[in-house]
């Protein structure tokens, strides 16, 4: 039986998905200006890869000198330029823009609307992004990710304001995005009881954006401010009046509910893909639903978490922040044990083993755990504030939620849609080359990072003294980036020449097959 039919009308609409060739049949005016979701999805799905290309560039690079104790070839600035780069590239350029290109294409069919309400927001926020990345890259910023003040407003070139004037430019695009998203979630037709978890997904996610860019957009505004000297007063920065503890409340009011921006529709493609591969609703309903809504409400109050160490939060509001921030991992386990319950319902059809998108879609829940359990000791003030504050430890952690589960759901989603967007089926060798190279190398990678944060490798330094464990650990790290960025090389060669030369897709793609030689024979017919 075709898997569309056993769709319940609580995960999707029984829409049949057709495959078509829009790579072939898109005119540059389509790719540009058509508010097609379809158009609008492949454009910014694309658009990601060449973000993740150039992100990914800059690491390779800066790995390449922490490889091993001394100065290589990269001299401080060099190195924190690249590293800011890396940062911001990667998560508001590639790992953010890509879960929602894909939520812009999934969302219409998942709802049966065969279409992206408000489709002129979602353009005015892919080129106001686009904006702002090539600010970026010009500006090229040396203050981190954060842009801490007053560091942000010593540092960099005379077009450093760019960077900040980029910030304020993706709070706007996601802001839109948001809006996009909480719209489309809105229009489903048959009432919240049925509504499919895609859309609490869009909806949730949709609401934490509009409510997390308003202080993001601030803290762009503000650091411009202070950096052009447009007030007497500065917001940000201390040798003219303004305050770095109200910076650190703004900007992770933002930064904490980021990790989930990209979190959240990463959760939707699994609810939306996993009934498809196993052939059966997923175990729970509800409590999906009830896992998105905690997530809402307890992602914008845990921010403080971030810098609990420092004098800003103490006492009572400290032990306040730490309950809070364990409180969020109900919904997350909530999320994991539905996932795993789903697994172990019937066995998994032969069919799915196979599928580029569903071992993806197993290893991303394997990370999802493996990050998870190590964010248990981040929330703790002692571990925090005494062992793996501003260690390796937790770029460790956030890769393996970012990268690891995120990130691999992602391309999960891409390699599901693959056929639907050129009508052909991807290279499986080149596919299977791609998924065992990034498990290896994320394994190697962020272990690597954790050891390197247990023997406290501080972050943010581009040399370092040749202490026991330190080299290694660094060793490991870069051996497992750059089977990383390998594996993204068999992933575009796969894309480009499966799109031209791949198998033609003519029905339902994803049909369940069972093995049929574990399958217990056929009763005789009388």
């Amino acid at each position: 039986m075709a898997t569309m039919e056993m769709d319940d009308p609580k995960m999707g609409e029984k829409v049949h998905w057709v495959p078509e060739d829009l790579l072939s049949g898109m005119t540059v005016k389509q790719i540009l200006f058509s508010n097609d979701y379809r158009h609008i999805a492949l454009k910014g799905i694309m658009t990601s890869f060449i973000m993740l290309a150039l992100g990914g560039t800059f690491a390779v690079l800066f790995r390449l000198e922490l490889t091993v104790p001394d100065v290589q070839f990269l001299g401080a600035r060099v190195y924190m330029t690249l590293m800011t780069l890396h940062g911001m590239v990667m998560v508001f350029g590639f790992l953010i823009p890509l879960v929602v290109s894909i939520s812009y294409y999934m969302l219409p069919k998942v709802l049966g609307n065969d279409r992206l309400l408000w489709a002129g927001a979602a353009q005015a926020s892919y080129w106001v992004l686009i904006l702002a990345a090539v600010l970026l890259v010009i500006g090229r910023p040396d203050f981190t990710w954060t842009a801490y003040a007053p560091m942000s407003l010593r540092t960099g070139n005379q077009f450093v304001w760019m960077g900040h004037l980029a910030i304020l430019l993706v709070a706007i695009s996601e802001f839109l995005a948001g809006a996009v998203l909480f719209r489309n979630a809105i229009a489903g037709k048959g009432g919240w009881s049925n509504t499919p978890l895609m859309a609490w997904a869009a909806g949730t996610i949709g609401l934490l954006f509009m409510a997390s860019t308003l202080p993001l957009g601030f803290v762009g505004y503000g650091l411009l401010s202070d950096y052009a000297q447009w007030t007497s007063v500065a917001w940000f920065d201390p040798s003219r009046g303004g305050s770095v503890q109200f910076f650190l409340y703004v900007f992770w009011t933002y930064g904490h509910p980021a990790v989930y921006l990209p979190f959240v529709p990463a959760i939707a493609i699994i609810y939306s893909i996993m009934p498809r591969f196993l052939g059966h609703p997923m175990w729970s309903y509800w409590s999906g639903v009830v896992a998105f809504v905690l997530l809402a409400a307890g992602a914008m109050p845990i921010g403080p978490h971030h810098f609990q160490p420092v004098y800003t939060v103490s006492g009572d509001y400290q032990r306040f922040v730490q309950i809070l921030t364990m409180l969020v991992f109900i919904p997350s386990v909530l999320h994991v044990f539905n996932w795993i319950s789903s697994l172990f319902m019937a066995p998994i059809p032969d069919s799915a083993r196979k599928a580029i998108p569903f071992k993806f879609m197993i290893f991303a829940i394997a990370f999802i755990v493996y990050g998870g359990a190590t964010a248990f000791l981040n929330a703790q003030i002692a571990p925090d504030s005494d062992f793996i504050h501003n260690t390796y430890w937790i770029p460790a952690h956030f890769h393996a939620m970012f990268f690891g589960f995120s990130g691999q759901m992602a391309f999960a989603g891409v390699y599901f849609l693959f056929p639907y967007f050129t009508g052909r089926m991807y290279n499986q060798t080149m596919g299977n080359w791609h998924f065992w190279l990034w498990q290896i190398g994320l394994f190697i990678k962020i272990t690597a990072m954790g050891i390197a944060g247990y023997l406290y490798f501080p972050r943010w330094v581009y040399d370092y003294l040749d202490i026991p464990g330190w080299a290694e650990a660094q060793l490991f790290v870069t051996i497992g980036g750059y089977m990383v960025a390998v594996g993204f090389l068999f992933f575009l060669v796969n894309l480009f020449w499966s799109a031209k030369h791949g198998k033609l897709v003519e029905d339902d793609p994803w049909p369940v097959v069972h093995d049929l030689k574990a399958a217990p024979a056929a009763a005789p017919a009388e």
